[in-house]
């Protein structure tokens, strides 16, 4: 009775462990469909190195909905009013594709910048984050140069150029 027990349990181990073997191993990056809608980004962060004051930078992040039913963005929160976003507006269909774009002003700015954009949606996993990062430089002092001035207040001159910053402007005239 004892021998049969134990040949039945061994045959029992034996038919596991060949199973076991057999079963099919999934590579790590293989994509599972998630049930309801999911938002996945080609990249989170965008890196615009160094930029001028003044510049608009403009970044277009592309996504893709990996679940199994449309996926809605229902508004894009942003963490200053300097960043304006644009988005695919109609429901993502699953395995279709859909962008948010980013417009950082970078008018009165100086610095690093981090700007964040809240992707509200009905994505199973919440909202997502996606953020434009860089160096804003100052753009120097501009200067605006104008042709043949002719004033009653000023000797005519055929050249004037205006140095300005915030807080003076200064004049050059050259005669002719």
């Amino acid at each position: 009775m004892k021998k049969a027990l134990v040949l039945a349990l061994s045959l029992a181990c034996a038919g596991f462990a060949a199973q076991a073997q057999t079963a099919a191993v999934k590579p790590a990056n293989a994509q599972t469909k998630v049930a309801g809608p999911q938002i996945q980004f080609d990249e989170m962060k965008y890196d615009f190195g160094t930029a001028k004051q003044g510049e608009v930078v403009k970044h277009v992040f592309k996504f893709k909905n990996i679940g199994t039913q449309p996926l809605v963005i229902s508004n894009i929160g942003v963490s200053c009013g300097c960043t304006t976003p644009e988005w695919t507006k109609e429901p993502v269909m699953p395995g279709k594709t859909g962008t948010i774009t980013a417009n950082f002003n970078t008018a009165g700015k100086m610095g690093m910048q981090n700007k964040v954009l809240t992707v509200e949606s009905n994505s199973a996993a919440g909202n997502a984050m996606v953020s434009v990062v860089g160096e804003v430089k100052e753009n120097g002092t501009p200067t605006m140069t104008v042709d043949k001035v002719e004033s009653a207040a000023a000797a005519p001159a055929e050249k004037v150029k205006i140095k300005a910053d915030d807080s003076k402007a200064k004049m050059k005239a050259k005669k002719s």
